[in-house]
């Protein structure tokens, strides 16, 4: 089975930007789908977007116009570019491709 490592996490202000990055252990070639998960503390962990093997894209409404998810096949990796980041925005971040198991994540903070 694939794993996907995140990274890319950071302190940034309000309004500022990040790029994280998901890299799989081998080709995502095959893979349906993979999404970009968030978990805030207290709070459950929620879909941020998904991008299908075809390039078609979802967002949860809370970054739709902000957020733009993208998969680069050739180097197994799946982004997450976040603009306009807001303090809402704060969580731990991880990657999955409907897997049980779960990454480290990585951790994105937005200071307001």
């Amino acid at each position: 089975q694939v794993q996907l490592v995140e990274s890319g996490g950071g302190l940034v202000q309000a309004g500022g930007s990040l790029r994280l990055s998901c890299t799989a252990s081998g080709s995502i070639v095959s893979i349906n789908a993979i999404g970009w998960y968030r978990q805030a503390p207290g709070k459950q962990r929620e879909l941020v977007a998904l991008v299908k093997r075809g390039g078609s894209t979802t967002y949860a409404d809370s970054v739709e116009g902000r957020f733009t998810i993208s998969r680069d096949n050739a180097k197994n990796t799946v982004y997450l570019q976040m603009n306009s980041l807001k303090p809402d925005d704060t969580a731990i971040y991880y990657c999955n491709a409907f897997s049980p198991i779960w990454g480290q994540g990585t951790q994105v903070t937005v200071s307001s």
